[in-house]
C-alpha cells in the first residue's frame, strides 16, 4: 500500500476511534448529569389541562398571592381611614395605585405603594415594601365578607420596636409566607442587609405547585414515543416529578402538607413537588400552646398534624377524596361529601369501613337541615384564626365532653349547647350511645399532666410505645418524656430510635440527653445514615456538646455530613430570630464566643423581645470581664423590655458582681 494511503487509512481510524470515545463520553455525561426541569407556567399547562386550568382559575390557590396591577384588590382605597391603638392607617389611590398610609419601622407615619395581594376571602391582606427588598405584611386587614378593614389582632399594642410589630420579622413575606403562596419560590436572604432577592417560577400556587415543573412532562407530551425518562431529573415515565396516581396516599398528603402543616424548615427554597416531606420539614408535634392535650387544634397549626391523628389517614384516605384539588373546593355539599363513604352502601375503597347509616335523626339526633346534623358540626369543630378566619379540625374526633370536664378541652356539644354544662353534654351522648368511649382513658389524660408540669415518665413511655396510637401522637409522648429523661428512662426509650416512623425515630433522639454521656454517642451515631434528613439532622444537633474522642472511620463522616446538613439548615433560615438564637449556641459549644456574640446582636436587633439573648450577650461580656459593657446592654435591654423579671435580675446580678 502506498504510504499517503496508509496515512489517510491511520488518519480516518483515529478520527472514527476520536468520534466513538466523544460519544460514548457525551452518552456518559448525559446519564451522569440528568437535565433538571425547568417550570413552564400555569398557562402552557392548561394549552392541553383545559378543564383543569378552567377549575383552577379564581380559585383559593390561584388567588393566594396576585399583583394589585391585576385589579385583584377587593378593598375601595377610597381614602378610609382605620384606627388602632392610636396609630390611624388611610387607603387611599394615586392614579391607578394602591397606597396605605400608616406607622413605619420608625413609628412615624409613613406612605407606601401596595406591592401585593394575599388571598380572596374570607380575608384579604396587603403587602408593602418598608424598603427595597423587604415585603411586609400589614395587620391591618379587609374583611372581604363584611367589607370592612379591620386589625388581625386587635388586643395589640406593639410600638415599633416590637418583633411582632408589622415592620418586624415574624411578618416579612418573604421569610414566613411566600414559599406557600408562589410557585417554585426560592429565597435569596441578604444577611447584610437583611433584604431579599428571592425569586419564584409563578406567583399564586400554579399547577406546577403541586406537580413539579413540567419542562419534561411538556416534552413528553408533545413526542411520547422515544421520551427518555433518564435524561431528566426524578421525573416519572411521563416527566413529571409527582405522582398522583400511585395507591400509596401518603405520597399525596406529604405534597399538601408542604404548605398545610406547621413545621420548621431544613432548606430555603421550596423542595421539588414528589420530594419527601421528612427530608426538608420538621412537623410540630402535639404540644401546649399548639394544641389541646386530646390533639384538636388551638393554634394555627393547619391541617396534617390534625389529620395524622385520624383513623381516615389510617385507613388511606387522602385530601382528594374530599377535596377537588383544582379548584379547591369540597366534591359535594353538605353531608352528600361524608355520605360517600360514611352511608349504608360504603365505598369499595375502603373495604373495613362499617356500612350504617349516619345522615339521620337516629344518628345525629338533630332535624335534617339544621346546623346540628351537619356532620361537621360535631365532628370537625372549628377554630378562627386571623379574626375571622373558621377553619375546621381534621383529626375527626367523636366529641368527648367528659374530656372538656377533667382537662378544660373543647367539645363540639359545648360548641353549641352552651347554656349546657360538659357534664350533661357526656350523660346525654352516653344515654344515646351506650357504647361510646366517655369515661374511657385517652392520651389526653397522659399529656395533659406533662404540660403541666408534672410528666409522669412511666405513663409517657407506655403511651410513646403503644402502637395503636398514631405515631404524632406517640411522638409527642416522647417530647414530654425527654424533659425528664433519665439513664433508666433513655434505656427504656432505645427501641424508639428505630421506629418505622421518622416523627417518632426524631422525637426519640432528645430523650437520650438522660444516657450516661458514652450510651448516648453509641446509640445515637445509629441514626446517622438514617434514611431521612431531619433525623439526621436532630442527631447532629444532639451531639454537639458530646465529648467524643474519636470515631470509627465509617461514623466521623456520617457525623460529619450530618452537621453539614445541620449548619445548612440554619443557614437557610438565617432570617429567623430564633435560628440566630441557635447559631449562638452552636458557637458557645464550639467555645466560638466571638461568633456567639454576632449572633446574639443579630438576634435582639430581629426581635429585641429575645429577653434571653440580651441575657447571654451581657453574660459573654462580663466572662471576660467587661462588666460596664454588660451593664450598658442590660440597661437597653430594660428599656425596651421594661416588664423583664430575668432582665432585670442579671442586671442586679452584675451589678453586685461589679461591685465585690
Amino acid at each position: 500500500m502506498h504510504s499517503d494511503d496508509r496515512r489517510a487509512t491511520r488518519f480516518w481510524f483515529i478520527f472514527l476511534l476520536l468520534v466513538g470515545f466523544l460519544a460514548a463520553a457525551a452518552a456518559r455525561a448525559e446519564t451522569i448529569d440528568p437535565k433538571e426541569p425547568d417550570y413552564i407556567g400555569s398557562q402552557r399547562c392548561g394549552a392541553c389541562h383545559k378543564e383543569e386550568l378552567s377549575a383552577w382559575r379564581g380559585s383559593h390557590h390561584d388567588l393566594a398571592w396576585t399583583y394589585p396591577q391585576d385589579g385583584q384588590t377587593l378593598a375601595p382605597f377610597s381614602g378610609e381611614t382605620f384606627s388602632h391603638k392610636g396609630v390611624v392607617s388611610r387607603f387611599y389611590r394615586d392614579g391607578d395605585r394602591a397606597r396605605v398610609s400608616t406607622d413605619g419601622p420608625d413609628g412615624k407615619q409613613t406612605e407606601y405603594d401596595v406591592k401585593g395581594v394575599v388571598g380572596i376571602s374570607p380575608l384579604q391582606q396587603y403587602l408593602v415594601e418598608i424598603r427595597p427588598g423587604r415585603l411586609q405584611a400589614l395587620d391591618t386587614a379587609w374583611d372581604a365578607l363584611k367589607k370592612r378593614w379591620y386589625h388581625l389582632y386587635p388586643d395589640q399594642d406593639l410600638p415599633s420596636s416590637n418583633g411582632l410589630h408589622w415592620t418586624g420579622p415574624y411578618k416579612s413575606w418573604d421569610a414566613r409566607c411566600a414559599e406557600c403562596h408562589a410557585t417554585g419560590f426560592k429565597k435569596a436572604y441578604d444577611t447584610n442587609q437583611r433584604t431579599y432577592k428571592s425569586t419564584q417560577a409563578e406567583i399564586g400556587v400554579g399547577c406546577e405547585a403541586c406537580h413539579g415543573p413540567g419542562q419534561a412532562h411538556a416534552a413528553w407530551a408533545d413526542k411520547p414515543v422515544g421520551f427518555d425518562a433518564d435524561a431528566w431529573s426524578n421525573v416519572g415515565k411521563t416527566g413529571l416529578t409527582m405522582n398522583f396516581s400511585v395507591n400509596d396516599a401518603s405520597l399525596e398528603l406529604e405534597q399538601c402538607a408542604v404548605c398545610h402543616s406547621r413545621r420548621s424548615q431544613v432548606g430555603a427554597d421550596t423542595p421539588t413537588p414528589g420530594s419527601d416531606y421528612d427530608d426538608h420539614y420538621g412537623l410540630s408535634l402535639l404540644r401546649n400552646g399548639l394544641y389541646h392535650p386530646d390533639g384538636q387544634i388551638l393554634e394555627e397549626v393547619y391541617v396534617y398534624g390534625s389529620f395524622l391523628q385520624s383513623k381516615m389517614n389510617q385507613k388511606g384516605v387522602r385530601c382528594s377524596n374530599c377535596h377537588e384539588p383544582h379548584s379547591a373546593t369540597l366534591k359535594a355539599e353538605g353531608n352528600v361529601v361524608c355520605t360517600q363513604c360514611h352511608s349504608p352502601a360504603g365505598n369499595p375503597s375502603f373495604p373495613t369501613l362499617k356500612k350504617a347509616t349516619y345522615d339521620s335523626e337516629a344518628h345525629h339526633f338533630h332535624k335534617p337541615e339544621t346546623p346540628g346534623a351537619a356532620c361537621v358540626s360535631c365532628h370537625m369543630r372549628t377554630e378562627t384564626y386571623m379574626g375571622i378566619d373558621k377553619r375546621r379540625d381534621h383529626s375527626f374526633q367523636v366529641p368527648r365532653p367528659d374530656l372538656s370536664e377533667k382537662h378544660g378541652v373543647p367539645n363540639a356539644c359545648s360548641d353549641c349547647h352552651s347554656d349546657k354544662s360538659a357534664n350533661w353534654a357526656a350523660l346525654e351522648i352516653k344515654a344515646r350511645f351506650p357504647q361510646s368511649r366517655i369515661g374511657q382513658p385517652h392520651f389526653a389524660d397522659i399529656l395533659a399532666t406533662a404540660w403541666q408540669g408534672i410528666p409522669v415518665p412511666s405513663k409517657l413511655l407506655v403511651l410513646a410505645a403503644d402502637k395503636s396510637k398514631p405515631p404524632i401522637v406517640r411522638a409527642s409522648a416522647l417530647t414530654a418524656l425527654a424533659s425528664v429523661s433519665s439513664e433508666k428512662v433513655a434505656s427504656e426509650a432505645v427501641i424508639h430510635l428505630s421506629d418505622p416512623d421518622p416523627l417518632v425515630r426524631r422525637a426519640a433522639i432528645a430523650v437520650q440527653r438522660g444516657a450516661n454521656p458514652q450510651d448516648r454517642v453509641v446509640r445515637l451515631i445509629e441514626l446517622l445514615d438514617d434514611p431521612v434528613r431531619t433525623v439526621r439532622i436532630e442527631v447532629a444537633r444532639s451531639l454537639l456538646d458530646a465529648r467524643i474522642a474519636r470515631l470509627p472511620e465509617r461514623y466521623s463522616g456520617l457525623l460529619s455530613k450530618a452537621m453539614d446538613d445541620y449548619k445548612a439548615s440554619l443557614k437557610a433560615t438565617a432570617d429567623f430570630p430564633g435560628t440566630q438564637m441557635a447559631l449562638a449556641g452552636v458557637a458557645l459549644t464550639g467555645r466560638q464566643f466571638d461568633a456567639a456574640n454576632a449572633a446574639f446582636r443579630e438576634a435582639i436587633e430581629m426581635d429585641p423581645q429575645l429577653e434571653q439573648a440580651w441575657i447571654m450577650l451581657a453574660r459573654i461580656q462580663a466572662a471576660f470581664g467587661r462588666n460596664e459593657e454588660a451593664i450598658a446592654i442590660l440597661e437597653k435591654a430594660t428599656r425596651l423590655n421594661p416588664g423583664s423579671i430575668s432582665i432585670f435580675q442579671t442586671l442586679n446580678d452584675i451589678r453586685k458582681g461589679e461591685k465585690n
